[in-house]
């Protein structure tokens, strides 16, 4: 059932401090399939034109992170990627203390919802998902990077179709430490006051 929209100061004072914690300050453990699920229906929640879900989820388990860990070196190696951001990535997938989500963005055939809608929706999810985390007291993290934006890897390693692509790669776990604040935009400087 539909609440009336009222004040939610204690949501708007989460949306004003949230800050991404770094994958690298993660700790074991990360949630449970039953948190998790929870975690990912909320980002389900998402705008949504013409309710298409042009996204999908792959969770890497314990015994699928390191089996992508070696096909980030493989991949890596065959591309011509400089050894030290292979090895960055594969220790972003094979030493993660926690759950790993693949946010896939799915578009679907649609003649009322152009794709770069859809686009912007798996885009959405992402952040849902980042914020519903951290909102449960999670440490998360959005990443993506180079494996993430080759199309065989990405076909090998989540399941990947030819028209799917990786819109962000989801790190959850148990904060070790708060980062400090990182500097703001100007909002001046990002504001246009259009009055005519």
């Amino acid at each position: 059932m539909t609440q009336p929209l009222t004040p939610m100061p204690d949501v708007v004072a989460f949306l004003q401090t949230r800050r991404s914690r770094p994958a690298k300050t993660l700790k074991a453990p990360g949630p449970d399939r039953a948190a998790l699920t929870e975690l990912l229906t909320i980002a389900a929640r998402t705008p949504d034109h013409g309710k298409l879900e042009p996204w999908r989820f792959v969770v890497l388990e314990p015994a699928a992170l390191g089996r992508v860990a070696g096909l980030v070196d493989t991949h890596g190696a065959s591309l011509g990627v400089a050894p030290e951001k292979i090895a960055k990535a594969s220790t972003e997938y094979a030493s993660s203390p926690g759950a790993v989500v693949v946010v896939v963005e799915s578009p679907k055939d649609s003649a009322k919802v152009p794709q770069i809608e859809q686009t912007y929706s798996a885009g959405a999810v992402c952040l849902a998902l980042l914020n519903a985390a951290l909102a449960s007291g999670w440490g998360a993290n959005w990443l993506s990077g180079w494996a993430t934006h080759d199309g065989d890897f990405c076909a090998e390693a989540f399941g990947l179709s030819p028209h799917e692509r990786v819109a962000g790669v989801i790190h959850i776990a148990t904060e070790t430490s708060p980062p400090p604040e990182r500097p703001r935009p100007d909002m001046a400087s990002l504001i246009t006051w259009a009055n005519t």
